[in-house]
């Protein structure tokens, strides 16, 4: 099978094209024909040698048809998607023409929808359920921030979070996008930036915040919080820097909770795939009640171009990578 691996740490140019075998079927295992993939920050830092693991194929996540499933879990031919369980960390992922993945992190999702808007759904939408819905545990009437809300991740977060009935602050550095942001059913954009906390007009009353932005943002989110708010951190958008010299007698609000959701942990006990809606999501994808068109397709052979605009933070949404 063609298969994309990181030939050396750094740019783009270290992806390159290879055959490599077929992964073969193996107990608890399911090996996907992939039909298309979602493109991620977490495989900008395999690739530039900055994740603790990177597998020689990167891709943590895909769409496709079951090839094999000697465990009889999925039938044959079935459409599913699959994320984590060690893709394109441990184990081969998803940058070719095959995958295999573990049964536990695999799962349907029938639809009419194109590949491309499939491959869309897995990674953003199952990581944005679970921080809004365990770890924030949003219900209708309350009022969230989500930090990052251009990103896919935060679009995917602001238009669930809406569909249940909570009021949604959204933020971005670029106030030309508060328009796209209000459009996906945002109350109001805000500007992104630094002490945040000091300029919000429901600082001290505000019942979560989504923050994606990461390390550099994650104690301004904890100011704006009612006693009893809690803040989720999910993404690094800022940055990887660790919180310098972080205290929390000195430096945390009291009252609030703190908590943090990976998505590495999707198929591990306690985080089961199965938990995630996928197939509900896609069906209020279809219903265009939530919106799963990637910004940009690119095809197989494009992934160093694909690369190259999330690099540069040009990407506008998610990206997708179309197999043939």
């Amino acid at each position: 099978m063609r298969a994309i691996v990181i030939e050396r740490f750094g740019g783009p140019d270290g992806l390159v094209y290879k055959e490599l075998p077929e992964p073969e079927p193996m107990a608890g295992q399911v090996v996907i024909k992939v039909k298309a993939f979602g493109v991620n920050h977490a495989e900008m830092h395999m690739r530039r040698g900055e994740w603790a693991e990177a597998a020689e194929v990167s891709g943590i996540e895909c769409v496709g048809l079951v090839k094999a499933c000697p465990g009889g879990e999925f039938p044959v031919g079935a459409k599913v998607a699959a994320l984590m369980g060690g893709l394109g960390r441990t184990v081969n992922g998803s940058y070719a023409e095959y995958t295999r993945a573990p049964a536990s992190n695999v799962a349907l999702i029938e639809s009419d929808l194109p590949w491309e808007e499939l491959a869309a759904i897995p990674e953003t939408y199952a990581t944005a359920w679970t921080c809004l819905f365990r770890n924030l545990e949003i219900v209708q009437g309350q009022t969230l921030v989500v930090r990052g809300a251009t990103s896919s991740f935060g679009r995917a977060a602001v238009g669930l979070a809406v569909n249940v009935g909570a009021r949604v602050v959204a933020t971005t550095r670029d106030p030309e996008r508060f328009a796209a942001l209000e459009k996906l059913g945002a109350d109001r954009a805000e500007l992104e930036g630094p002490g945040l906390s000091q300029r919000i007009a429901e600082a001290k009353r505000l019942d979560a915040v989504l923050d994606l932005v990461g390390n550099s943002t994650i104690l301004d989110s904890l100011e704006m919080l009612r006693r009893g708010g809690r803040a989720c951190l999910a993404g690094w958008l800022g940055g990887l820097d660790p919180i310098p010299d972080f205290n929390p007698l000195l430096q945390m609000a009291s009252g609030v909770y703190l908590t943090f959701f990976g998505s590495f942990v999707f198929g591990t006990p306690g985080f089961p795939l199965s938990d995630v809606p996928l197939q509900e999501i896609a069906e209020q994808v279809a219903a265009g009640r939530l919106t799963a068109k990637p910004s940009r397709v690119f095809r197989f052979e494009e992934i160093r171009e694909a690369h190259r605009v999330m690099e540069a933070n040009e990407a506008g949404g998610k990206m997708v990578v179309v197999l043939g």
